[in-house]
């Protein structure tokens, strides 16, 4: 043990410079880094009594000094001594809750501190998990002990590790018995505000505060989670009892907020100017020539009086496109695992003016909300990006700033534009093929923190029991985890999500959601604006899956539900036969799919192309990699054309269900969902892009 340990430290410390310098462009002083010495993490905090006596007080307290002298792999964020009196010493002080003065400290001092103080302090700065300083030095959110998240940074001056913007890391990556412990100069603070509480400690937005208020939003954003949920008691050969099944389902918020200087910037100086704002933008849009389709088409008529509490004020529709009703952490926008380096990296994200959609970016390391970029997806060129000429930036997008201000039940992220959901937004930024990742339409599983989860913190959840299902990240979903996911037949659908993040799979972002059984449910589909698309899965085929029946409605009931086209054999691979002739392989049609392997084809596979998209199929990506190959070239990776019709705007329902309900180990593989509007597809003049 020892000796593995001491040669993984010695190959940790050569190769961090290089390590960081593929991860970022910042430089981390890494003259902190600790040789490895042999002791567990309570041996160290122990053996450097004078550095860190006050912070194990706080966790023997608990009984944390006991787990840390245990077996185990953790990861401890350790403040020193005067960091933690300094805290202390403000809690004490604090007497902004007036129901509970000094934050129901008994005296000044350690001993002043109740045992709820001391376990939300200790667990806070404690991990289930192994987090390395190279691990953190791109910028990642972290799941602690106590149910919160910690955010990483590279501070833009100094260079060093930051957690939450400002507590630095001055040693980091003691590795030890049973995990690893970094030194912090500040004690990590939790806010236990919800929302608007959040938003009133930070002077910059009161205008958008005094707004939230007028709503009655401020009042409404404050739900935490979700209990009552129905647990499976069925398992099936993917895995046991131990698989992780959430048993609370965490719900919140993210608020893209002006602050009052970009507010004042617009001319915007109190509550009255920004509901003069907001009646500017949105008076007209459910009008006969409004762009707010599911408005106009339900005959919802704005209100542009001081009636902010209603739904359909302008006011209150301002605010609620800035709000999404789940958790999104500034580090957790994207997913992009496996992704190729042209890939365009940008995610959609619906929010609580009901039905919309924004778009968010990443754009030379920056995020931006709502850019609009001229024809994107389609091209010009050939198996490339389209050129300059055909695909020009309109607008710039807004700016996400990296403050990521962490609330109870969410995020505040300030930006430094105005939002708004107008003409430009559905006809513009949304006038693209929109690609959503299987879990990006499942609020709950991104507020609970599920989406993408590392196999190491799914190991600690399960007891450290890693087998080859539950150790890839992986875990069951209650049938009521998920508003949007309904299940018909109880037991007989056994639903999993595999977060992928260790494998290398043929699947976007890494991740799927998996189902086994005599399965029948339904997911609701993200909202698009007014069209005709074409609505497409993409999958992963192999000879474990089954044949499934697609249905789609305006509701998850079953009577509104009407079967879509003919049952999809998801165990068909398309065959990769081709003739050999004077050294010139000519790829064979796969007779289902009409696949055959792009390369060997003079124009990258453009004719093919459409051959096969006349059948009803489309290849998968040149997004992201299998493995050393692209998704694109890989034939079990498939599109699959479900339907082409109009949607409208507001609820559309997809359900799922076996057309092999005797054989309940087939499987059913959902990877990403497509809507391609007539603009894509049918473009006269150019073509959708490969990506």
């Amino acid at each position: 043990m020892f000796m593995i340990k001491s040669v993984s430290k010695v190959l940790m410390i050569v190769m961090m410079p290089v390590l960081l310098c593929i991860g970022c462009t910042e430089h981390i002083d890494e003259s902190n880094l600790y040789t490895f010495t042999g002791e567990t993490i309570e041996d160290f905090l122990v053996n450097r009594d004078d550095q860190y006596s006050n912070f194990n007080y706080i966790l023997s307290r608990i009984g944390y000094d006991k787990v840390l002298s245990a077996y185990g792999t953790y990861t401890c964020f350790a403040p020193h001594n005067d960091a933690v009196i300094a805290y202390v010493d403000s809690l004490y002080d604090d007497m902004s809750n007036k129901e509970l003065p000094h934050n129901g400290m008994t005296s000044r001092g350690l001993e002043g501190l109740t045992d709820s103080l001391c376990r939300d302090i200790a667990l806070f700065h404690l991990l289930y998990s192994e987090v390395l300083g190279v691990d953190m030095s791109n910028g990642m959110t972290i799941n602690t002990m106590l149910g919160r998240d910690i955010n990483t940074s590279i501070d833009s001056i100094s260079g060093e590790l930051l957690l939450n913007n400002y507590s630095f890391i001055t040693t980091m990556d003691n590795e030890l018995e049973n995990g690893v412990l970094h030194e912090i100069d500040h004690v990590l603070t939790r806010s236990n505000n919800l929302i608007a509480g959040e938003m009133e400690k930070h002077s910059e937005f009161k205008i958008f505060l005094q707004a939230l208020t007028a709503t009655g939003l401020a009042d409404t954003l404050t739900k935490q989670e979700r209990t009552g949920l129905i647990m499976p008691h069925k398992y099936s050969g993917k895995g046991n009892s131990k698989m992780y099944t959430p048993d609370v389902c965490k719900l919140g918020y993210t608020v893209f907020a002006e602050t009052d200087e970009v507010l004042k910037a617009n001319g915007i100086n109190s509550l009255d100017d920004l509901a003069a704002y907001a009646k500017r933008v949105y008076e007209n849009c459910a009008t006969s020539s409004g762009w707010y389709d599911y408005y106009r088409n339900n005959h919802i008529q704005v209100s542009t009086g001081n009636d902010y509490q209603k739904s359909n004020n302008v006011l209150n529709m301002f605010l609620r496109y800035h709000i999404l009703g789940y958790i999104v952490p500034y580090t957790k926008m994207f997913y992009t695992k496996d992704y190729t380096s042209k890939a365009q990296v940008y995610e959609y994200l619906e929010t609580m003016l009901p039905y919309t959609l924004m778009k968010v970016s990443r754009v030379g390391g920056k995020y931006y909300l709502n850019r609009w970029v001229t024809n994107n997806t389609l091209t010009d060129r050939v198996g490339e990006m389209a050129s300059s000429s055909i695909s020009t930036v309109k607008r710039d997008g807004i700016l996400i700033e990296r403050d990521n201000i962490q609330t109870l039940n969410g995020y505040i992220h300030p930006i430094n534009d105005m939002l708004v959901y107008d003409y430009d937004v559905p006809h513009g930024v949304l006038n693209e093929r929109l690609r959503f990742d299987d879990l990006s339409f499942l609020p709950e599983m991104m507020s609970s923190g599920l989406r993408c989860k590392n196999p190491a913190e799914v190991k600690a959840i399960v007891g450290g029991v890693y087998d080859t299902f539950a150790g890839s990240g992986n875990m069951r979903i209650p049938e009521n985890f998920c508003e949007y996911l309904k299940v018909y037949n109880g037991d007989n659908t056994e639903i999993y999500y595999l977060g992928g993040q260790d494998c290398t799979w043929a699947n976007f972002q890494g991740d799927e959601i998996l189902c086994q059984g005599a399965y029948d449910f339904s997911f609701r589909l993200p909202p698009v604006p007014d069209g005709t698309y074409e609505l497409r899965m993409g999958y992963s085929a192999n000879g474990n899956r089954g044949m499934v029946q697609f249905y789609l409605g305006n509701s998850p009931t079953l009577g509104s539900m009407q079967a879509i086209d003919i049952p999809l054999d998801m165990r068909h691979v398309p065959s990769d036969d081709y003739v050999s002739s004077g050294g010139v392989q000519t790829p064979i049609p796969d007779a289902i799919t009409g696949w055959t392997l792009y390369t060997r084809e003079d124009d990258q596979g453009v004719a093919s192309d459409a051959d096969m998209h006349n059948l009803g199929w489309m290849r998968g990506l040149l997004s992201f990699n299998y493995g050393n190959t692209v998704s694109r070239a890989y034939p079990g990776n498939l599109r699959r054309i479900i339907t082409k019709r109009q949607f409208l705007q507001g609820e559309n329902w997809i359900r799922f269900k076996t057309v092999l309900p005797n054989n309940t180990t087939t499987e059913f593989h959902l990877d990403y969902i497509e809507f391609c509007p007539e603009f894509v597809y049918n473009n006269t003049q150019y073509v959708e892009d490969m990506y």
